[in-house]
């Protein structure tokens, strides 16, 4: 699945959802090496078990974050 997320600095986040565990995850623009270490870290856990640990981050001042995102995303995948 595609996701382009809002008020955060990655432009786009990919992933697969197989057997309702995250698979694939690649964030495009934002920190490199942090956004390779969410997507190391959420790699073959269940869906709801990321979008309980990371959904409601914030980065900054800003509402949102990276790894909200994430979680949105997910959330859209499943249908929630």
């Amino acid at each position: 699945m595609q996701y382009v997320p809002q008020g955060v600095c990655s432009r786009m986040i990919e992933f697969d959802v197989v057997d309702n565990k995250v698979t694939n995850v690649s964030f495009k623009g934002g920190c490199d090496g942090n956004l390779k270490g969410i997507s190391s870290l959420v790699e073959g856990m269940y869906v709801e078990d990321v979008i309980s640990r990371i959904g409601g981050i914030k980065c900054g001042r800003k509402d949102t974050s990276c790894p909200d995102q994430l979680a949105k995303a997910l959330k859209k995948a499943i249908g929630k």
